[in-house]
């Protein structure tokens, strides 16, 4: 795969070839895409943030698969809502380049609402 794009494509093809478009309605996407977070991060559950690693390591085939998943309904997400996901990041990440400046921001992990 080349890009966000031919993901995207594959997906769809795959939904497309089984007949799962009528299933893929924007509510039930962001109910999968929620239910696969919780998945993932169930993962991690009761681990404090140095273990957290060592599950990450542990659990890794597993991660990815979770991660394949919230990542498929979330390409599904933006195809049914026709949302260009790459101008979507380029676009959040110009906002939130305002909203973090390097110098209030750097080092910390507060909201910008408190920098």
């Amino acid at each position: 795969m080349e890009n966000i794009n031919d993901l995207q494509n594959e997906v769809k093809k795959f939904r497309d070839e089984r007949d799962w478009k009528q299933f893929h309605t924007p509510k039930n996407l962001a109910m999968a895409l929620s239910v696969e977070v919780s998945e993932l991060a169930e993962l991690f559950l009761w681990d404090d943030n140095k273990s957290s690693f060592d599950t990450a390591i542990n659990k890794r085939e597993h991660l990815q698969e979770e991660m394949a998943d919230i990542l498929i309904y979330l390409l599904s997400m933006a195809d049914v809502l026709n949302i260009d996901l790459s101008n979507a990041v380029i676009d959040k990440l110009s906002k939130n380049r305002r909203k973090y400046p390097i110098e209030k921001s750097k080092g910390t992990c507060k909201k910008y609402t408190e920098l």
